[in-house]
């Protein structure tokens, strides 16, 4: 499945930069269950008002999964309001600066290789395919969004950092899958070029019959998105 970038993992992290809410957060992980306020106030000396600050601002940042139960077990009138708790999210938050997404690229790997075995296919044709599809759900769920995000606005939320050229054609100055691509450049630039054709084959947003096309150059993604009657220089 395609990562979902909505959550921002750097104002994540920069979030446990406060001592105090680091302590909440460390003490959250270390409970193994799901906590309350007056949980964390009481472990950790806080007002309550402190502690449930600091648990929201984790649970903003998807750090922290909130949920609602009625600590007294009872339900119906009179049973009291259910108490907000907290626990460790499931997700996992990295930072890495330019932009990566190997988690992306292990998913799309584990895909194929799961094909591969399923169907007989060749592991590159199975790639291939799953790449496509991923592409295809990455826009379909860009789309759904109000507003709809366009081809640009994606590229850059997956980290591409997409220039527009005069000719229509986009420049991507990262390559999300670097440390990869340089160790195993065919296979990873091959699930690259696939992942980005079906991204832009499903922008309804796109007028100008752009396609995704390998163009290697140094310092940049190996992949140009180009309109179609244009060519790679």
């Amino acid at each position: 499945m395609p990562s979902n970038p909505a959550l921002d993992p750097v104002s994540a992290v920069a979030a446990l930069g406060d001592a105090s809410r680091r302590a909440v957060y460390e003490w959250v992980l270390a409970a193994h269950r799901e906590v309350g306020r007056d949980d964390v106030a009481g472990a950790l000396g806080m007002v309550r008002g402190t502690a449930a600050f600091h648990l929201d601002r984790l649970a903003k940042e998807g750090l922290l999964v909130v949920s609602y139960r009625r600590l007294s077990g009872r339900s119906g009138p009179g049973s009291g309001r259910p108490t907000k708790m907290y626990a460790r999210a499931e997700d996992e938050i990295a930072v890495s600066l330019p932009a990566r997404q190997y988690d992306l690229a292990g998913d799309l790997l584990a895909a194929a290789i799961e094909d591969s075995i399923e169907t007989g296919r060749p592991v590159a044709d199975s790639l291939k395919r799953v790449a496509a599809a991923a592409g295809q759900e990455i826009q379909s769920n860009a789309e759904g969004q109000e507003p709809a995000r366009s081809l640009e606005d994606v590229l850059k939320n997956y980290g591409y950092e997409p220039v527009v050229q005069d000719d229509g054609s986009i420049v991507l100055w990262n390559c999300p899958f670097h440390s990869l691509a340089r160790k195993h450049t065919d296979t990873v630039c091959g699930l690259n070029v696939a992942l980005l054709g079906s991204i832009t084959e499903a922008s309804s947003g796109d007028r100008q019959g752009r396609k995704a096309v390998l163009d290697p150059a140094p310092g940049r993604c190996c992949v140009r998105i180009t309109p179609a009657s244009g060519a790679a220089n």
